[in-house]
């Protein structure tokens, strides 16, 4: 009976687990401004305004402040993501001092203003993970280029029904 080492086929099946991970380095504030910001041909701030009103209601924000003057829009969106058997487990073992994930909250502040004969928007959502107990577990801005191309996506749609006034 012919003797075979399984070691060199372990050892291979374990390398790619050694080898790091590029990880991609943090983006600037210049590049993160980038896709927040959109200009569009129009002097009409207030029109724009109004499409990112409903577009962030659209979503499930709910508008805090809305200052056309100022050309500042702020909302909030709340989810909750409390999973039942998540708590009921931290309940079973931690008793009274059970933590666990209950609600998302994203946050967003816009700036509306004009730009000569066109209409600047910048505009930034930041996450909020609360526990049970309304502690906050975790906040960050959101950089993913991709969200904010989705809402501008909207936004345009908006603004072109604006304009159609469909």
């Amino acid at each position: 009976m012919k003797s075979f080492s399984f070691l060199p086929i372990i050892i291979l099946l374990l390398l790619p687990g050694c080898s790091s991970n590029p990880q991609t380095p943090p983006k600037t504030q210049l590049e993160i401004r980038e896709f927040q910001t959109r200009t569009y041909d129009t002097k009409d701030t207030k029109m724009v305004m109004k499409s990112m009103l409903n577009v962030l209601q659209d979503d499930g924000y709910i508008v805090k402040n809305a200052n056309v003057e100022l050309g500042l829009i702020t909302a909030t969106k709340e989810v909750d993501v409390e999973d039942k058997t998540n708590s009921f487990f931290a309940s079973l073992f931690s008793g009274s001092d059970a933590r666990w994930n209950k609600d998302n909250i994203i946050e967003s502040s816009a700036n509306i203003s004009d730009h000569g004969n066109q209409t600047r928007v910048r505009i930034n959502f930041q996450f909020k993970m609360l526990n049970n107990r309304g502690e906050v577990v975790e906040v960050k801005q959101i950089e993913d280029a991709k969200y904010y191309q989705e809402f501008f996506s909207k936004v345009d749609k908006g603004i072109f029904i604006q304009k159609e006034k469909l």
